[in-house]
């Protein structure tokens, strides 16, 4: 169980270290080295990819996976996607984000009463992480729940990361509401600990492409989000 008063950034370094998936290490790094030809002079991060954020986060927002060509090149959670771009726009819309964008690390964008975290750090092939690879990938997610002192709201993209969540949240030794929360877009749940969990769908391109996500519907969760973090 890891322990309170753990630094952030010690989690950090510790993802950017693992290998503990060899079907996700092989994907990875085959990705980074077998470029696709619009970031061929990119150099790419290729390893499991680190959460980030402030440290006293109100707010943590839990994906799924870094993408193969976005986080997987950039090394930074939801950058250099069109995930990324919809993510971060409703960031700083919110007050959460410096900037409506992110390119890369080292491009001045800095979260502010935020965290940004997945229940899978390595880019997983055709974007499906296994059940075993997320519950390998598990402890940092429960070692960041303990670190997140000041957390008072989780905002889950897609359905996946909202079970995944909650199955952190209770290995944390925190209890979740019988029966289970049930995942939705918009839906929001209180906690016996008194957090919130909010759902969103994730801001992928299958989903803001086909409509059934538009920007209106991924404001009114940040705005919900923003507005529990102030209350």
């Amino acid at each position: 169980m890891p322990k309170p008063g753990e630094e952030p950034k010690a989690i950090e370094a510790a993802v950017a270290r693992c290998r503990r998936c060899p079907r996700l290490v092989a994907h990875r790094e085959r990705i980074a080295r077998d470029k696709v030809k619009r970031f061929a002079n990119h150099s790419y991060w290729g390893r499991a990819v680190p959460s980030f954020g402030d440290p006293k986060a109100g707010l943590l927002i839990v994906g799924l996976a870094p993408a193969a060509h976005g986080a997987n090149r950039t090394g930074r959670m939801f950058t250099g996607d069109r995930s990324g771009d919809w993510l971060f726009e409703a960031m700083h819309r919110f007050g959460f984000a410096s900037q409506a964008h992110s390119i890369e690390r080292g491009d001045g964008l800095t979260l502010t009463g935020a965290y940004v975290s997945a229940v899978a750090r390595c880019a997983p092939p055709a974007n499906k992480p296994t059940k075993v690879e997320i519950e390998a990938c598990r402890p940092f997610l429960l070692r960041e729940l303990v670190a997140l002192s000041e957390l008072k709201v989780v905002l889950s993209l897609g359905k996946i990361a909202f079970d995944g969540f909650l199955t952190a949240w209770r290995a944390s030794g925190r209890l979740v509401p019988r029966p289970k929360p049930t995942f939705g877009h918009g839906a929001c749940a209180s906690l016996p600990s008194g957090h919130h969990l909010l759902g969103s769908y994730h801001p992928s391109q299958q989903n803001t492409f086909t409509g059934r996500l538009t920007r209106p519907m991924f404001h009114t969760v940040f705005a919900k989000a923003r507005e529990l973090v102030d209350a």
